[in-house]
């Protein structure tokens, strides 16, 4: 498994990071220690979570995730050996992340109650990444790269980035947490971090985890040249599509336990355009000889601005293929007939 440079820090992470927000909803505690185990075993040194997690959100099952990766983590004694990265929500009407039943905002109070929340779950005194969920200021997109612009008109009560880094600061200074990330970011919102740290006022980003696939390349456009220029690598989610560009949805397939069968939650790849795009990346994968999934991934992974790619799997069949997928080398054959496919789709799934 190769080991990539997070940030500008001293931290390697693995090319692929196992995604966990399946834990405690889709998968059980048993289910997500054996993803866990098998990972680990193949040399995944990065865990992604977060304080909203599993999903669908629900106040009834938010923590479960964390609660099971501090379950793993305890019962292997391996803390030492892995980097952890959770995150804590934004901008958001969802009531009950916080004591009180206020509202999400990304504000000193509510930072320091969700970072002390996530430490006890984890079981754990100490967040080697701490991530934004999403921005505290009202965006076009979440994801964050809109196709088109929306003029949005900051809300009355947006907490500035500057009031967000600086409790980030002190939390760094306690040592509660080792570095600071974004999440469904714009190149706007990441420079601004950017620039406030580089002025003195909180740490400095080290990563930005958006939404990447063949069927949404929009942080191409402006964010990846803020990725490698900056060193914010990506952490890219979703890199198949929630499920679409593996091929198990094509003509109308509904498989039982699927994402889409059970909580019909895949609207953002089911825009016009969509359909089209998911048959010619499947055709593409299967004349080079891959399966749709294994090329998905490795095509992300193979990004130059990526530092991981975060996979999710329900069950140890399709875990098998996203780890295997690290290993397979895209050609410059492979780039031609996507970006030649791109040429005509677009980003459908923005």
């Amino acid at each position: 498994m190769d080991l990539r440079r997070l940030g500008r820090t001293d931290i390697r992470v693995s090319s692929i990071c196992l995604g966990t927000m399946t834990f405690g909803e889709q998968n059980t505690e048993a289910e997500g220690h054996t993803q866990l185990d098998l990972a680990a075993d193949r040399g995944v040194n990065f865990l992604d979570a977060a304080e909203l997690y599993p999903v669908p959100p629900k106040p009834d099952t938010q923590g479960r995730t964390e609660e099971i990766v501090g379950s793993w983590l305890k019962a292997r004694g391996n803390r030492d050996k892995m980097i952890v990265a959770t995150k804590v929500v934004g901008r958001t009407a969802m009531t009950w992340f916080r004591d009180d039943g206020s509202p999400g905002r990304l504000d000193r109070r509510q930072i320091e109650e969700a970072v002390e929340k996530s430490l006890r779950r984890l079981g754990t005194d100490y967040i080697d990444l701490y991530q934004l969920h999403w921005p505290d200021r009202e965006v076009a997109s979440f994801g964050s790269n809109a196709a088109r612009f929306v003029p949005l008109a900051p809300a009355p009560d947006e907490t500035s980035i500057e009031e967000t880094l600086a409790v980030l600061a002190d939390l760094v200074t306690a040592g509660k947490i080792r570095h600071i990330g974004l999440s469904n970011e714009t190149a706007w919102g990441t420079m601004r971090f950017v620039s406030a740290a580089e002025r003195g006022v909180g740490p400095r980003v080290v990563s930005i985890q958006n939404a990447y696939n063949l069927v949404n390349r929009s942080f191409e456009v402006g964010l990846a040249e803020v990725a490698m220029r900056e060193q914010v690598g990506l952490l890219a989610y979703s890199p198949l599509a929630q499920g679409y560009l593996t091929g198990k949805y094509e003509n109308g397939a509904l498989p039982a336990g699927s994402r889409k069968q059970l909580f019909n939650r895949l609207q953002r790849y089911e825009k016009p355009g969509a359909a089209a795009a998911f048959t010619t990346y499947i055709k593409i994968a299967r004349d080079f000889g891959l399966d749709p999934a294994l090329f998905a991934n490795a095509y992300v992974t193979s990004r130059p601005f990526v530092t991981s790619n975060i996979i999710g799997a329900t069950s140890i069949a399709q875990l098998e293929v996203a780890l295997a997928s690290a290993e397979v080398v895209v050609t410059a054959e492979m780039e031609a007939a996507v970006d030649a496919a791109h040429q005509l789709i677009g980003n459908p799934c923005t």
